[in-house]
Formats: C-alpha cells, structure tokens, sequence
C-alpha cells in the first residue's frame, strides 16, 4: 500500500488529494459546484451533485496520477460541517437540497429557544449556543417544510446526515454513519456521554431513528462498493474540515491552536480530555475519538474571510482574481483609515450577532481601491484576533503561536498582519492542505499505514514563521478603531470621528 486517498467535500468544491507515507501530496484534483440561493439569507446545495462531485475527482486523482485501488491503503474524509440532508432510506434519494450551514433561514427559531429559555439545556449538553448555524433547527424546518415529511420520519423512512455521513452512504451503499466531531456540531449530540441527546431531540421534534450510528474517527467503517473505483477500498477515517484540520496540524496537546483561513475562518484549541465550558460566547466541540479516548477542543467561527475578497472580485469588480488582493493591498502602507467589517452574514464568536451586516467605515475622497483591499485584509486578521482572545480567556493560558493553513494562509502581507496584532508568531507549515492531511491520517492510522502520532507529527515541517513587528501601542489603537467599525456594523450608536 502506498497512498491514502483524502476526499475533501467543501463549501465552494469537492477536492480529492493522494498522500504518501511522506505526507506528500502526489495527486489532487478539484471541482467547483453550483450554490444555490433561493431567498436572501438562505444558502442551498444539490446532494447529488456534491456526490457526483466527490466521486468525479476521486476517480480523476487515481486516473492523472495512475494509482489504483489495490495501493490505497484507506479513504479519509473531511467534510463541511452542519450542512444537513435528509434523504429517504429506501431510495438513497434526498428528499430537497441541503441546507448549508451559512444558512439564516431558522434565525428566528433559534432566537425564541434563548427567549423561551432552552439556552441552559442547549449550552450543557452540547457546548454550543443556540444558532441557525448548527444542524438542529434545519432538520426542523425540513420536516416541517412539506404536508407528510414530518408523518414519514416518524415512521423511520428517512435519515438525516451531515455531509460526512451523505458520503458514506453512498460509498459504502448503504451505510448510515458519523463521526463524534461532526455529530457535536449538530446541536443534538451530548458531548459529556458521547451518545445522541433524547431532551434536545424531543425539543426540536426529531425522530431518532433519522440519526446516524456515532462510529470512531479512526477506524475502518466498511469498504467502497467496487464499481466506484474498480475495486474496493477501506472508509477508514472521518472529521468535519475543522478538527481535521486541527488534527492535520499535529495539534495533538492541550494548547496547540491552529486557524483556517477559507470562506470563513475557524480557529481551534486543543484542551485535551477536558470538555471545556466557554464564558465568551466560544464553541466546545468533540475534536475526535481514536479508540476509547474523547479529546475536546474550543472553537470560534468567522463566518466570512476569503468571501470578503471573492465579493472584492465579484461585487466590486475591483480584482480580477483573488490572488490579485496581496499585491494591490501592499500597494500602500495603510488602509487610509478605512477599516472594513466583512459582517455579510452577521459576525459569529465571539459577537454572535447576526444582524450585523457588512460595514465600510472611514472613506474620503482620497480613498482607492488599494486601501479597500488592504482594510479587507485587516478585518480578516481583527476578526482571528476577536476570537483568539476571547480562547486565551477561557483557556486561562497565553498562546505561544498560531498555526495556519487554508488558502489565505499563502497571503504573506495577511499573515504578517495576523501576527502583528495577535503579539505572537504565525506558523505556516511545508503542506497546507492540513484539512485533507487530517483526514488523510486519521484513517491511515486506522489501518497501520502510519504506526502512530509521534510518526506522522514528525513528518509535520514549518515553511515560515512570521514574527510579529507591531509595537503595542500601535496594536491598540488598530484595535481600538476595529472595535468602533464592529459597533457600527452592529447598529450601536457610536460617535462620529473625523477623517
């Protein structure tokens, strides 16, 4: 055996990428798929085709690279997180689109739980808050969304599955799986038992038996049904994007952080065995379980970062490509005074405000494109900063550095800026397709291709590491100005400056 074969299922596309005993990437191939927006605020993808997707760059990665199924050792999957299909047990088919986790469509559902008092069950059974953003709510309204589909769920005909289990099913034909880091990011998972939680099912009215079986992250779940890929290969690990992230970022003590940098940005401590509570409004999620041990890790979401630079190209027209933004932003030493609150979709941790929307504050007539551009990248970088604090307090232990990985992890200027204002230094590693690597080694683990942690952690190499150049004071006034733009995009009253 000399690959395992890592399907990485986003939010914009479906990669799938061929890893050596080295880690290295051999192959990769990537295909975008069509979103769906229906109303304002609601976010929609076709389960079909993020399967034919999936399917469609596996087969292309074994095809360039002329691998086949007999020299990979097992398939490792990441996934989007609480995006939600449901789809009918008999046959396969899903019975609407799925809803995507930046969805607002249940905004208002979930603001009368907290009103109603629910927010105490939610937050102590599940570590999360109560937010259109998790799973919950969004099987909810699909049950409730069409006369019969509730009546059919009741009588055990449909199952409900985050992108991970929708997936297996059809690589294994049949099989109705999860993972604990994904369940966890449901809103209907105890993460203290490690079992599906009876109080919040009943609460949201959904049927148990549309859950998955909870299986380990490591571990082999079945085998691909042939005609797939010309003969079968192991399942044999499974996280949602982040925590293998986490994971592909050898973060494996308590302490170790990492951010992601893709449409939003997801940073995430590790804190051990210990299912930490947050007083700052973060995310306590199931990192994985190998074998009989449950490691915990806190987490804030930034629901919009790379999307502020693609609107740049596509709203703005002010880039032809994404990759234009470093050069142009670097084409002045300032912003001008412009700071931009990328709030789109409302602000996640440690905000949780989704009314706020996108802000522009500070423009003159001596404003251009370049100090938009380089304000873009000052807010993504305030933002990481909003929720590695608000870790640092929960934790109650500074950080000693920040791992990066993502797309915009490449930007040399953003990074640079996240490490001057963070105070610490920013650590991006040789391979940064960490998220694909994660799930890569969780079921390479699974199966000996690896012999262990340490091994592959000795595998994991720095490219560079940006120190950080701010003096404090400098640091305080940028963040001082980024909290006044945060106000405004929330609608608080604040004071007019001069400019």
């Amino acid at each position: 055996m000399k690959y395992v074969l890592a399907l990485d299922q986003g939010t914009t596309s479906s990669r799938a990428l061929l890893f050596d005993h080295d880690t290295r990437v051999v192959g990769v191939a990537q295909q975008e798929f069509e979103q769906h927006f229906p109303r304002p605020g609601w976010v929609e993808h076709d389960p079909d085709t993020i399967w034919r997707s999936q399917l469609d760059v596996a087969r292309e990665v074994l095809e360039t690279t002329g691998v086949v199924p007999s020299e990979i050792a097992a398939i490792g999957i990441a996934n989007q997180r609480e995006t939600t299909v449901v789809w009918d047990r008999r046959t396969g088919r899903p019975v609407g689109n799925a809803i995507v986790w930046q969805d607002r469509r249940t905004a208002e559902r979930c603001r009368r739980l907290v009103t109603d008092g629910h927010l105490p069950l939610i937050r102590s059974r599940t570590g999360l808050l109560a937010d259109a953003y998790f799973s919950a709510s969004k099987i909810e309204w699909i049950l409730d969304s069409s006369p019969g589909l509730r009546d059919r769920a009741e009588a055990g005909e449909f199952a409900f599955g985050t992108i991970d289990s929708w997936l297996v099913w059809q690589l294994l034909g049949g099989r109705h799986v999860t993972d604990p880091s994904n369940a966890s990011r449901t809103q209907l998972f105890d993460v203290h038992r490690g079992d599906w939680c009876d109080d919040l099912l009943q609460l949201f009215g959904i049927p148990r038996s549309m859950l998955p079986e909870v299986v380990g992250n490591s571990e082999v779940v079945g085998e691909t049904v042939p005609e797939w890929f010309g003969g079968s290969i192991p399942v044999a690990g499974m996280a949602g994007d982040q925590q293998a992230a986490l994971f592909g970022q050898v973060c494996f003590s308590p302490g170790l952080a990492k951010n992601t940098y893709g449409t939003g940005c997801f940073a995430l401590v590790n804190t051990g065995e210990t299912a930490a509570d947050s007083d700052n409004e973060l995310l306590t999620s199931v990192a994985w379980r190998i074998g009989d041990r449950t490691e915990y890790a806190l987490e804030g979401s930034v629901f919009v970062a790379g999307a502020a630079v693609q609107w740049l190209r596509d709203g703005l027209g002010i880039l032809e490509s994404a990759s234009e933004v470093e050069a142009l932003a670097a084409s002045v030493e300032d912003s001008g005074g412009v700071q931009f609150v990328p709030a789109f979709t409302g602000l996640g941790a440690p905000h949780w405000d989704s009314d706020a929307r996108g802000t522009l504050v500070g423009l003159t007539r001596g404003t251009t494109r370049a100090h938009v551009a380089r304000a873009t990248l000052e807010g993504i970088a305030h933002q990481v900063v909003d929720v590695l604090d608000a870790m640092q307090a929960d934790t109650g232990r500074p950080l000693a550095e920040l791992r990066v990985d993502g797309g915009a992890s490449r930007n040399d200027l953003l990074m640079q800026m996240q490490a001057d204002l963070l105070g610490y230094p920013v650590v991006r590693p040789e391979t940064t397709e960490t998220t694909a690597l994660g799930a890569a080694l969780l079921a390479g683990l699974a199966v000996g291709f690896w012999p262990n942690r340490e091994a592959v952690a000795e595998r994991w190499q720095v490219e560079r590491r940006f120190e950080p150049n701010l003096s404090s004071d400098e640091v305080s006034r940028s963040r001082d100005r980024w909290r006044d733009a945060v106000a405004r995009a929330s609608g608080v009253s604040s004071p007019p400056r001069n400019v």
